[in-house]
C-alpha cells in the first residue's frame, strides 16, 4: 500500500507537468478574494479546465438543440450527442432507460417563421394546427361577440374562469393561455394548462415573453400546433473510468440534460451538463484510488425521474461504494445579484461533498463567494441523501439565500446570450474539479 502511495504520488506529479501545469494556474483566480495555495493534486485540474471548451458543449445543447424535454426526440437527440463526447473520451457509456409520463407540447410560428416552443392542455384539441391572427382578450372579461379564426390570447385567468370555454363558443381557432408575474418575481415559464372541461381547439400555455412580444409587436397572423407524446422513453447517460489504483470507491459528477417545455436550458441545466463534460475530459487520466463516474440525468424537470430511477436500482452493495455525489445544477447565470455558490444539502449537513467543496474554495481564494452548507432539496442529489448517500446540489444564486433565483429561470430566455456567464461557469469547474479530484484520490 505504501508502495502504491508513493506511485500515485508520482503520477500526479508527472500530471502537473505533463497536462499543461503552467503560471496561470498558480495565479490568483478570476473573482478569487486572494491568490491560491493549491495542493499537488489540484494542479493538473485547475490548470486544465477550461470554461471556453464547456461552451462548445452548451452551445450544442442550448442553440442548436434547443429545448430538452424528457422523453421526446428533443431529449434523445441531446443524450446522443452526450454519449458520443464521452465516447470519444474512451469512456465505458451506458444509456439507462426508463419510463415516463405522456407530454403535451405545442408550437407557434410567426410570420418570419421564427418558431416558439410551450406547453398544451390535454384537455384541449392534440394533433392539430390552427392559424389566424392574435386577439388580445387580456383576462376574458370583455370577450368580443365573434372570435371566428381568430388566436384568442388570455392573460392571467383564473381555474375558475370560464374565459376559455366562451372563446372556443364564439368560434376562436385556438386560445393562448399566458401568466404574466411583476418584479421583483421572476418571468413565468410555459406551462401545459390543466382545464376543469374538455374544450374543442387547441389550449396553450405560453411563456411570459410571448405574452409581453405578442403585445409589443402583434404578428399579422400566428400558426399554432400541438402535440400529444406518447408511451416515452428518457435516458440517463452514465460513463465510467476505473480507479487507477484497483479501489472500489466511487465518486460521482452529475446533472441534468432535459429542461423545461419553451426553454433552451442554457443555465438550467445546459451548464451542470457542460461542466460535467469539461471535467469528464480533464479527469480521464488523471490517477484515483477510486472510479469517477459522471452522470447525466433525464427528465429531472419531471421530478428528478431519471436520478430516483438510477438510484432505486441500485444494490446494496453497489450504493455502499458510492463516497459521494456532486450533482451541479444552474451552475453559470449571469444574472447580477447571484454571487452566492452555495451548497446545498437536503439536510443543511455537512457531508464529503460540501467538504471538499468548501476546502477547494479555501485552497483557491474562493471561500468568501461560498455559502454553506444550508439545507435545499429540489435537484438529483435528493434520492442520493435518501439511500444514506454523501450528496450536494452546487448552484449560484443569490446572497439573501438559494431561493433567489435568476428571474429567467425555466423560461425561454434562458438562453447563453441572456443567462451565462463564462466566468461563474470556470469558477463552478475548479472548484468541482478539484474536490472531486481530491476525493477520488483518497483510499476507500
Amino acid at each position: 500500500m505504501r508502495r502504491r502511495s508513493v506511485l500515485a504520488g508520482a503520477v500526479a506529479a508527472a500530471g502537473a507537468v505533463t497536462l499543461g501545469l503552467n503560471p496561470a494556474a498558480r495565479a490568483q483566480r478570476p473573482g478569487a478574494s486572494q491568490s491560491p495555495e493549491l495542493l499537488l493534486g489540484d494542479h493538473p485540474v485547475v490548470g486544465r479546465v477550461r470554461a471556453r471548451r464547456a461552451m462548445e458543449h452548451l452551445r450544442v445543447l442550448s442553440d442548436r438543440i434547443g429545448q430538452r424535454i424528457g422523453g421526446t426526440g428533443s431529449e434523445h437527440r441531446a443524450r446522443d450527442y452526450l454519449a458520443g463526447v464521452l465516447r470519444d473520451l474512451r469512456y465505458r457509456v451506458e444509456l439507462q432507460p426508463f419510463t415516463v409520463p405522456d407530454k403535451y407540447l405545442s408550437s407557434l410560428v410567426l410570420p418570419d417563421r421564427s418558431t416558439w416552443h410551450a406547453g398544451a392542455s390535454k384537455s384541449g384539441a392534440l394533433g392539430v394546427t390552427a392559424s389566424g391572427p392574435v386577439v388580445d382578450a387580456d383576462s376574458g372579461a370583455a370577450l368580443p361577440a365573434d372570435l371566428s379564426g381568430k388566436i384568442v390570447l388570455l392573460v392571467n385567468v383564473p381555474a375558475t374562469s370560464t374565459a376559455v370555454q366562451d372563446a372556443a363558443a364564439r368560434g376562436a381557432a385556438a386560445i393562448l393561455l399566458g401568466r404574466v408575474s411583476t418584479p421583483p418575481a421572476g418571468k413565468t415559464s410555459a406551462f401545459s394548462p390543466a382545464l376543469t372541461s374538455t374544450v374543442p381547439v387547441p389550449v396553450l400555455g405560453v411563456a411570459q415573453v410571448h405574452v409581453e412580444r405578442l403585445r409589443a409587436a402583434p404578428p399579422a397572423s400566428l400558426t399554432v400546433s400541438t402535440t400529444h407524446h406518447a408511451a416515452l422513453t428518457s435516458y440517463n447517460v452514465l460513463a465510467e473510468r476505473p480507479a487507477t489504483f484497483g479501489g472500489r470507491g466511487v465518486v460521482m459528477v452529475t446533472a441534468h440534460y432535459d429542461s423545461v417545455p419553451g426553454s433552451p436550458g442554457a443555465n438550467d441545466d445546459g451548464s451542470g451538463t457542460a461542466l460535467t463534460l469539461e471535467l469528464a475530459r480533464v479527469l480521464r487520466y488523471l490517477p484515483t484510488h477510486q472510479a469517477l463516474r459522471f452522470a447525466l440525468w433525464g427528465s429531472e424537470e419531471q421530478g428528478l425521474l431519471g436520478s430516483r430511477h438510477y438510484v432505486g436500482q441500485l444494490a446494496d452493495a453497489d450504493a455502499a461504494r458510492i463516497s459521494g455525489v456532486f450533482q451541479n445544477d444552474m451552475v453559470a447565470t449571469s444574472h447580477g445579484p447571484a454571487t452566492a455558490y452555495w451548497l446545498l444539502s437536503v439536510d443543511g449537513g455537512d457531508n464529503a461533498t460540501t467538504r471538499e467543496v468548501a476546502a477547494a474554495a479555501a485552497r483557491l481564494g474562493y471561500d468568501p463567494r461560498v455559502h454553506g452548507p444550508v439545507a435545499r432539496g429540489s435537484s438529483d442529489h435528493v434520492p442520493f441523501h435518501e439511500r444514506g448517500i454523501a450528496a450536494a446540489n452546487f448552484s449560484w444564486r443569490g446572497e439573501g439565500g438559494p431561493h433567489q433565483l435568476e428571474p429567467l429561470y425555466h423560461t425561454p430566455e434562458d438562453t447563453i446570450a441572456a443567462n451565462v456567464s463564462v466566468e461563474r461557469l470556470q469558477v463552478s469547474l475548479e472548484l468541482i474539479g478539484a474536490a472531486a479530484y481530491r476525493l477520488a484520490r483518497a483510499r476507500r
